[in-house]
């Protein structure tokens, strides 16, 4: 993606929420709030959603806590969503030291909990990705309001107990979700909604550990 770019939503809507709903985030309904914020902060927050793995190696944690540093940041059209899921928690777990409203910077950490495993948020914004990008978004949206508790069923346990558990876990659902954005690419093909489902079973998962983590 180059700056130039039209912004490029992750999962549809119903998705976001269900995924929370299913991870059991009390306020599930603002998880779609971060692609509504890039219509009117455009580049400082589409930033936050995506990475442009040009590069083709593994995601570390290292990666991942390299790129906390670049939240929001308006020039870094590579991206930076595996940062910005440990700084919007960072925002959060700061805000509530102090005693303040600490909600939405935990509602930004649960959407782009969601976008990493949506398989061409990992991957270079080819020719293909552009063009299977919003029916690959929306593959599983209709009707998953429904289907919350089949993704209950399919989580699976995580624990994070502090930042390097995070960037691990990050690291390892991002290299999940790259190879199937790369075998998508090479088979030139959309994801199945068996695939999508795997996938956000990885970030519910993912956001019950968060969700545990912060004592929430």
């Amino acid at each position: 993606m180059s700056s130039a770019a039209a912004p490029v939503f992750a999962w549809h809507d119903h998705t976001h929420l269900a995924i929370s709903q299913a991870a059991g985030y009390e306020n599930w309904h603002n998880s779609a709030a971060a692609d509504i914020t890039k219509t009117k902060a455009g580049e400082i927050e589409q930033y936050n959603h995506y990475f442009n793995n040009d590069a083709g190696v593994a995601v570390t944690a290292a990666m991942v806590l390299g790129q906390v540093k670049r939240y929001n940041d308006p020039k870094d059209s590579e991206g930076h969503l595996y940062g910005a899921i440990i700084a919007a928690l960072r925002d959060y777990i700061e805000m509530k030291q102090l005693n303040k409203y600490a909600e939405y910077p935990l509602a930004f950490c649960a959407h782009y909990i969601g976008d990493l495993s949506m398989p061409l948020h990992n991957v270079p914004y080819t020719d293909f990705n552009k063009e299977r990008h919003s029916q690959n978004d929306g593959i599983i949206d209709f009707g998953i309001m429904n289907k919350v508790g089949y993704i209950q069923k399919n989580m699976y346990w995580i624990v994070i107990e502090n930042e390097s558990d995070l960037a691990r876990e990050i690291a390892r659902i991002a290299n999940i979700s790259r190879q199937l954005g790369l075998k998508l690419e090479k088979e030139n093909r959309d994801m199945t909604s068996d695939e999508a489902y795997v996938q956000i079973f990885h970030s519910a998962s993912l956001l019950k550990a968060v969700l545990q983590y912060v004592n929430k």
